[in-house]
């Protein structure tokens, strides 16, 4: 019965956060490591999360490669790979459940002030300052909390680019910060048994996720794929808070 439970949880997750980062781009991690955590470890569910985001991002990354821009991508990624060590290093010292906390806040205020209104300003031009400034912060989060996709939705959203130039940004970006993330992870801590079944269980459901999420995504138009990222980055704000606060007020009592 534990087995069967094990199993149904695992495929859950696995298929609701493939078809969010289908669809998005980013999100494996919010929509699936609630189920996980009911029947794993939470350092098994964080490499979970990790490792299958890279199942789900590989496979939109080969769906839009023909409209990568490498000039923009690149003015992502060099910072990053900065931010990336900068964020091992201090990771004994931050608190990482404070700038999740943080993060989500973020997330919220974002999805709230966008999500209920009919228009919302949108960048004509590229910010190249601003570009390396969200890469670098992207680069942090992804060491720190593996939340390396967080701050590139938001500021990609506030441009006037179509769905595919914003998927072509944040899937790379995500693939790439996140592939370094699960090396160094796997570099530092031994694999645990119970994460190998789980991550053997998950592929053949987050591929199938991830493929109906890409589905639906070519077939919204650039506004609904607009206005879903913002809906998304609603939810996906009051997800982490509800889990990094509820944890916090358990140490606490």
């Amino acid at each position: 019965m534990f087995e069967l439970q094990f199993i149904a949880f695992v495929a859950i997750g696995a298929s609701v956060g493939g078809f969010v980062n289908g669809i998005a781009g980013f999100g494996t991690g919010l929509f699936a490591l609630g189920w996980w955590l009911l029947v794993l470890p939470p350092k098994a569910s964080v490499l979970l999360v990790v490792a299958l985001s890279l199942v789900s991002g590989i496979q939109g990354v080969v769906a839009i490669k023909q409209n990568l821009n490498w000039p923009r991508l690149i003015r992502f990624l060099a910072p990053a790979f900065v931010g990336l060590p900068l964020g091992f290093l201090f990771l004994e010292s931050i608190n990482a459940q404070f700038l999740k906390v943080l993060v989500g806040t973020l997330l919220l205020f974002f999805g709230v002030f966008f999500a209920f209104r009919p228009n919302f300003p949108r960048m004509a031009t590229d910010n190249n300052f601003g570009d390396m400034l969200t890469g670098f912060a992207g680069g942090v989060l992804g060491s720190v909390a593996g939340l390396s996709g967080a701050l590139p939705t938001i500021w990609s959203s506030l441009h006037g680019w179509n769905k595919y130039e914003q998927r072509a940004l944040l899937q790379p970006f995500n693939v790439i910060i996140l592939g370094i993330v699960l090396l160094c992870s796997l570099y530092k801590n031994p694999i645990h048994d119970q994460f190998l079944f789980a991550f053997f269980i998950s592929i053949p459901f987050s591929v199938f996720g991830s493929q109906l999420g890409i589905f639906t995504f070519k077939k919204l138009t650039d506004n609904q794929f607009r206005r879903l990222l913002v809906w998304l980055i609603f939810v996906s704000g009051i997800v982490l808070l509800i889990r990094e606060t509820s944890d916090l007020i358990i140490l606490l009592i």
